[in-house]
């Protein structure tokens, strides 16, 4: 069988795979939110289903299901100075558990990992907590690990939910 050492060079471990989804929610944490679009391909998504099990996006309402022109629209509106529901601004807080590394194609340069979280959502003294899994998947594009899609499924999808201001 042929190896190219080249190609073997710009494929992810899957060490890197877990520290990308590591480093995307302290960027968020951190209110990085440039930065963490920048993790995204210009055909990336960001998804939250409405219904348990849901596989399409489409077809069925969802919590948000957002490109990256819409997602570059909620970055402004974070950013902006008449945003004044966001005067003190919100805050978050994710915990994750160790992002498992489900499935790798190296030949087609796509990576899926899955993490359970605890994601807080906090402004004045109202604080809202959130349990769910993260589903990211990856490509390499240009050398650099980008978001295809991120499913973001919460454990109680079909509750009643307030404003959930920022991202997950």
């Amino acid at each position: 069988m042929y190896h190219d050492p080249k190609l073997a060079a710009a494929l992810p471990t899957d060490q890197e795979l877990i520290d990308f989804v590591l480093r995307e929610a302290r960027m968020l944490d951190q209110q990085r939110y440039e930065e963490w679009l920048s993790l995204y391909a210009e055909d990336g998504y960001y998804w939250m289903p409405l219904e348990w099990g849901q596989t399409d996006p489409k077809l069925v309402c969802s919590l948000m299901y957002e490109d990256k022109l819409l997602l570059r629209v909620r970055v402004e509106r974070l950013k902006g100075e008449r945003t004044f529901s966001q005067k003190p601004r919100s805050r978050s807080h994710h915990v994750l558990q160790m992002p498992h590394v489900e499935s790798r194609d190296d030949a087609a340069r796509t990576y899926v990992t899955w993490t359970s979280m605890h994601y807080v959502e906090t402004r004045y003294d109202e604080q809202t907590l959130y349990a769910a899994w993260a589903t990211h998947h990856l490509t390499v594009e240009d050398g650099k690990l980008r978001i295809k899609l991120k499913r973001v499924d919460l454990v109680n999808c079909d509750a009643a939910f307030g404003n959930i201001q920022l991202f997950m």
